[in-house]
């Protein structure tokens, strides 16, 4: 209990010390990484005990969300979320919301609560919050097509914008592989 204390504390103080941009200007308040590095692999379990591998979703744009219940900015982005989960699942891009640090049970609790059907993966143990060096919660990753990271989200978003969407789109048309 005291260490899933000083996990959320520790979180928390992230999500309060991080800016909401950096690095180039791109759409719709996403932030350009250059030079594209790799996703991170990561092997995880959905709260339905389904396996979901990041290379299985290579050729496909991948929408990564790191989040957590506890965190009130990412309580507040999972209902633009869903309604930009939608419309994007009609176009073949993927939605993954990693919870870190929380019981299957709990998500699972909330995901009902909230009407969430999209993928919502168990980082338990924050292993792949760590691997992918993520600066707080919530914090989004957009993934190309040949699994190179275009966009990160620092913050909340409404994910649901016209601009975001065209800019996953855009995205989606682009670097399709051979």
């Amino acid at each position: 209990m005291a260490c899933g204390l000083l996990f959320r504390s520790g979180l928390l103080l992230l999500i309060l010390a991080q800016p909401a941009m950096g690095g180039a200007p791109a759409p719709a308040g996403l932030t350009a990484l250059s030079g594209r590095p790799s996703a991170p692999a990561f092997d995880l379990f959905d709260i339905e005990g389904r396996r979901h591998r990041l290379e299985a979703y290579r050729g496909r744009v991948v929408v990564v969300n790191f989040w957590a219940i506890w965190c009130p900015p990412c309580r507040a982005e999972m209902p633009s979320l869903q309604r930009a989960w939608r419309q994007l699942r009609e176009r073949d891009i993927v939605l993954l919301a990693v919870d870190v640090g929380e019981s299957g049970e709990r998500v699972a609790a909330f995901a009902a609560k909230q009407a969430l059907d999209f993928p919502l993966l168990l980082d338990e143990r924050a292993a792949v919050f760590d691997s992918w060096r993520v600066p707080g919660l919530p914090t989004t990753f957009v993934i190309d097509r040949s699994g190179r990271l275009a966009y990160r989200a620092s913050g909340a978003r409404e994910w649901d914008a016209p601009e975001i969407l065209e800019a996953i789109l855009e995205l989606n048309r682009q670097g399709r592989l051979p």
